[in-house]
């Protein structure tokens, strides 16, 4: 007797191989007229996030969906919504393993936002549905809620929505502890983490946004010190300008710190940025007790308004309005319009007089102002008085805004002091790939100079 292979042969059904016999276990479908056709069963993907517990903003995770076909073509999606309403959204095109298995820390995305391996590109490709609008955290006991799909096919808009999930990002580390200080003229928020102290301090400064701004300092908090979100106008009883800034107040706050029995001495660190990273260079300049300060795309020019401290004041620079120019999208930039300090020495800030150990960040691309110049300056000023030689570190392509970790690239926004739209600079993933690295680098100095384990 014949085997039934060979009776399968004989008949020519063999051929389709066993694929072919996969299909005949699939459930037939009638089709007008009579016909019979064999659907390809239908997967059950499944999206999914690692670690699955709660995660801070800054920490990547892992995305990866199973159940697909094998080689099925997908998009994911992720969206948000900021605390005043405002959508951002990112997409990618992606093809599945030959298991129907999809991981972005393996497959490289085929185009949309972005493309190539980016494991963590669907948060920091993130864009505004409103033009110029920057993603900003206020509220850092509230997470952001990330809203992450899969879609059938390479049509972002299109597909048939395979798999979703939530992915909460938050802000604050469980146990670390959040403090609001209104000490003498001080309006701060003091950041401690969970263990006991006493930890390296930091205050921390923002931009020209002004308020009070709490989401770098609650993140850091996470990282083992004490950090002081430290507002200095627009905010509550505080002057609404920053027209003149007097150095009494971050005096008031620096002591504030040095005197916190959970903050370890017998100096402090200072981080700034932009419109902060120039007061900090002011602060380290007049004051004592700052002993390392992190400055990222700051000015050595006090700008926008006089900076006094007793009976001594910097004058701001000229603006040069005529430098002003135009981009192809009609927006403003502004990088040429401050006089260079070299010229209008009054407005250099002293930093010859700082005892302070600096770190630099620098977005070479930085378009608000000449923040290279203004580094290669402050070290020239302090080596030519005898003075320890900063470290300067130069990001090609990164931006003004150099923020934590996969938080998306502010390229153009409005600039209070200019009152306009103004190109800020970047490069969406070099400027990622920065602020990875820069968040690494000034914990690591921080920790050095203040006596903290990294």
């Amino acid at each position: 007797m014949a085997s039934s292979y060979a009776v399968l042969r004989a008949s020519g059904l063999c051929q389709w191989g066993f694929k072919s016999w996969a299909r005949l276990s699939r459930t037939p479908q009638l089709r007008p007229g009579g016909q019979i056709s064999w659907a390809p069963a239908r997967t059950t993907a499944t999206l999914t996030v690692e670690p699955a517990g709660r995660c801070c903003w800054d920490e990547p995770v892992r995305i990866a969906v199973r159940g697909l076909a094998p080689e099925q073509p997908v998009t994911l999606r992720a969206s948000l919504r900021d605390e005043k309403g405002a959508r951002f959204r990112a997409h990618a095109r992606y093809r599945a393993d030959a298991a129907g298995h999809l991981d972005l820390a393996r497959a490289p995305a085929l185009g949309g936002s972005f493309a190539g391996l980016e494991p963590m590109g669907l948060l920091w490709a993130l864009e505004p549905d409103r033009p110029f609008w920057r993603l900003v955290k206020r509220d850092v006991q509230t997470p952001f809620v990330v809203e992450l799909e899969v879609l059938d096919g390479h049509e972002p808009d299109g597909g048939r929505l395979l798999a979703r999930a939530e992915h909460e990002r938050h802000f604050m580390s469980p146990g670390v502890r959040r403090v609001p200080v209104r000490a003498g003229r001080v309006r701060a928020t003091l950041f401690l983490p969970p263990e006991p102290g006493p930890f390296p301090g930091i205050v921390d400064l923002f931009g020209v946004g002004g308020g009070l701004m709490e989401y770098r300092a609650s993140l850091l908090a996470g990282k083992g010190f004490a950090v002081m979100a430290l507002a200095y106008y627009n905010h509550e009883d505080l002057p609404k300008t920053f027209e003149a800034m007097h150095i009494e107040y971050f005096e008031e706050a620096v002591n504030f710190l040095l005197d916190h029995p959970e903050v370890k001495g017998p100096g402090i660190g200072l981080l700034g940025i932009s419109k902060g990273g120039e007061l900090g260079l002011a602060i380290t300049s007049f004051l004592k007790g700052v002993t390392a300060a992190v400055i990222i795309n700051g000015s050595v020019a006090a700008v926008g308004g006089t900076i006094h401290y007793k009976d001594e004041s910097v004058p701001p620079v000229s603006i040069l309005r005529n430098r002003v120019k135009m981009t192809n999208d009609g927006l403003m930039d502004v990088v040429d319009a401050l006089q260079s300090p070299l010229v209008e020495k009054k407005s250099f800030i002293p930093v010859e007089r700082s005892d302070t150990t600096f770190l630099f960040l620098v977005g070479q691309d930085d378009h608000n102002w000449k923040s290279e110049f203004y580094a290669d300056e402050v070290s020239r000023r302090l080596q030519a008085h005898g003075k320890e030689k900063p470290q300067i570190i130069c990001y090609p392509e990164a931006g003004h805004y150099i923020e934590p970790p996969y938080f998306p690239l502010c390229r153009a926004g409005v600039h209070l002091l200019v009152g306009s739209n103004i190109l800020f600079g970047g490069e969406p993933r070099a400027h990622a790939m920065a602020q990875v690295d820069v968040w690494k680098q000034l914990q690591t100095f921080l920790h050095k100079h203040l006596g903290g384990q990294s």
